[in-house]
């Protein structure tokens, strides 16, 4: 028995964000209210199979505090991605997701991620290796957008033929990014192709939900199994928890979360593991709301180490 079939309908995960959802951010967020299930960044396959490989293995760092969890991972090479599914498998993931809907441009120019659309003989390549190196037991899923340039259904037909375990759609094509509001109606559509293709798989709908209340109104509506929220956790780091008073919260509580989060930072990246800069952009989830956020948060981005950031707080 899989993990999707453990979970409540309809569920709630943390999108996978490259520098945003690293063990220490997942460790604050399961302190709040943790979602049904967990996501890391995406890790490079190509990467973890190379010389470069202990500059990326962080992002596939555990804690008890953040499961179950799925890793992503991203790359070109169809025998990296068995090698590293292979590894996975035995590191006590809950399951491999297959990122094919990152825009990035260096990595759409590389053919990688929402690029393999344009490249299906490669992307069928890639979800068979995913699935000999990770066995039996540990489900496969995708995560994608609804096109390149405009929205093609072809392209999710195609994904629901590699019975997959899950399915997750991000509402908007490679070209829309994220500078228009997300197609739940397009969404709803790959369910209907899901029931006629591929029932087995399960399917979750991601794109500008805010709130629990409002991604139960959108699973019920379009028939999704799951909900993801992404940037929805930047205005509420308690966004899955049935009763939030983020918006309310005082300041004294914005700045002492942050400063737990910052702790943590410092307690689990040794040795420059992770890149500070990363650290300060999560200012915007904490600092705001209150008098004196704006200046505060300006001081903070002038920061040059954890230190300084906690000595600010203070």
């Amino acid at each position: 028995m899989n993990i999707y079939s453990k979970l409540p309908r309809p569920f709630f995960t943390l999108a996978p964000l490259d520098d945003v959802t690293d063990v220490v951010f997942r460790r604050i967020i399961a302190d709040c209210s943790p979602p049904d299930l967990f996501f890391t960044e995406f890790v490079n396959v190509d990467g973890l199979q190379s010389p470069g490989r202990d500059k990326l293995l962080h992002k596939l760092r555990l804690s008890s505090s953040d499961k179950p969890i799925i890793a992503q991972i991203w790359g070109k090479e169809p025998s990296n991605y068995y090698k590293t599914a292979k590894e996975i498998a035995s590191m006590g993931f809950a399951g491999i997701d297959i990122n094919m809907g990152c825009p990035d441009k260096a990595v759409v120019r590389n053919g990688c991620c929402i690029a393999l659309i344009n490249n299906r003989p490669l992307a069928r390549d890639v979800i068979a290796a995913t699935k000999a190196g990770a066995g039996k037991n540990l489900p496969i899923s995708v995560k994608t957008r609804l096109g390149f340039d405009e929205v093609d259904f072809s392209w999710h037909e195609f994904l629901l033929e590699q019975s997959l375990d899950c399915l997750t759609i991000h509402g908007r094509t490679k070209k829309q990014m994220s500078l228009v509001p997300a197609d739940w109606a397009a969404i709803g559509h790959v369910s209907q192709l899901r029931n006629k293709i591929s029932p087995e798989t399960v399917l979750i709908g991601n794109g500008d939900v805010a709130n629990l209340k409002q991604g139960k109104e959108l699973a019920s509506r379009y028939h999704l199994d799951g909900i993801m929220i992404g940037r929805g956790v930047f205005g509420d780091p308690y966004v899955f928890s049935q009763h939030s008073n983020w918006q309310t919260e005082t300041s004294l509580n914005k700045i002492g979360l942050f400063t737990k989060h910052i702790q943590l930072f410092i307690d689990t990246w040794q040795n420059d593991e992770r890149n500070f800069a990363a650290l300060k952009k999560f200012a915007k989830i904490y600092i705001n709301n209150f008098e004196g956020a704006k200046e505060l948060r300006e001081r903070l981005m002038h920061a040059n180490s954890p230190q300084e950031l906690l000595t600010l707080l203070s």
